[in-house]
């Protein structure tokens, strides 16, 4: 058992399958002689060369489509942003290519890329750069969507990734990058398709991927402690495909189901949520299924707006009282 930050979790997965493949290379601003923005590919210039780990230009439109072309060559590229907000200067090349390459070929041209970066809302950036997008992508047929908490999913995670051969959306959080977990040994690579019950309970689901995992857990011993409620928590992992029957099967259980996200409500995950659950657990329900989201503004950069703006455990805990009948 190795207990490590989420970020080195990331660059030992990389620095693995670089040297396991030697197709396998790393783009993006800074991620070289900076070592990355957040430091998460530090080291990896020292071992594998310039050739390999790449510092581009301020450009992401024209080193994404360097990625993707090259992956469509059979190179495995690793695209990083330094946030998925700067991806939107690329979200053409992702969508419109990546996405797509595989389909429009008739199945004869695969575009195995990877692009990573954190996602989400950091705290005290302002409008622009506090945006989750895990919607926006889990939306596009072609790509695989995942959003790991835990070390141990950043690093089996990306390492599945990296071998996949359709174009992956690797949704990290900057919040997490510095949290410490376990990570168990003799496991290859996770599953890109599959949730995992993080807590067991008969009350209520709630589900949640990334950060919001760690708001649900904060959220159950609250519930349990003081108001007798038992959570069940499902941290989704994968946000395309999502995993309908772990869903399922614990709304059968429990009757109820709350999900949490940094996105905002409308076309979000919790709206998909919603929707496989009603379409295939509806008569289980003993309440209306539900969703904690950011509001449905851009968020402020004022702290305290900023706060009101955002999930909270405050805001949770009365949401899943309310849906178990307590005051």
């Amino acid at each position: 058992m190795i207990k490590t930050a989420v970020r080195y979790a990331i660059r030992d997965a990389m620095a693995e399958e670089m040297r396991r493949d030697s197709s396998v290379f790393l783009l993006g601003e800074e991620v070289g002689r900076f070592g990355g923005a957040y430091k998460v590919s530090q080291g990896l210039l020292r071992e594998f060369g310039d050739g390999r780990v790449i510092d581009a230009p301020i450009t992401e439109h024209a080193f994404t489509g360097l990625g993707v072309g090259a992956s469509m060559a059979g190179l495995r590229p690793i695209i990083e942003f330094m946030t998925f907000n700067f991806a939107m200067q690329a979200i053409d090349q992702i969508v419109n290519t990546a996405a797509k390459t595989f389909f429009m070929s008739g199945g004869n041209i695969s575009c195995p890329i990877v692009f990573r970066g954190p996602n989400g809302i950091p705290r005290g950036v302002a409008a622009q750069h506090s945006q989750c997008f895990a919607s926006w992508y889990a939306h596009v047929p072609g790509l695989r969507v995942v959003s790991p908490y835990t070390s141990a999913e950043a690093y089996y995670l990306l390492k599945a990734a990296i071998r996949s051969d359709s174009p992956v959306i690797f949704l990290e959080h900057e919040l997490l990058y510095s949290k410490e977990f376990i990570i168990p040994p003799k496991m290859e690579v996770m599953p890109l398709d599959k949730a995992s019950i993080v807590r067991e309970g008969t009350d209520i689901t709630l589900t949640a991927f990334s950060i919001c995992v760690d708001h649900a857990i904060k959220v159950a011993e609250v519930l349990q402690d003081q108001h007798d409620i038992s959570a069940e928590i499902i941290n989704l992992i994968s946000l395309r495909p999502i995993d309908k029957p772990t869903i399922i099967q614990s709304v059968q259980k429990t009757g109820r189901i709350l999900n949490i996200e940094e996105g905002w409500p409308v076309c979000s995950i919790g709206s998909e949520i919603i929707s496989i659950v009603c379409e295939g657990a509806f008569d289980y329900l003993d309440a209306e299924p539900s969703r904690i989201c950011s509001v449905d503004a851009p968020i402020p950069y004022a702290p305290n707006l900023e706060n009101a703006a955002l999930p909270s455990i405050d805001k949770i805990v009365r949401a899943v009282k309310k849906l178990c009948g307590k005051r």
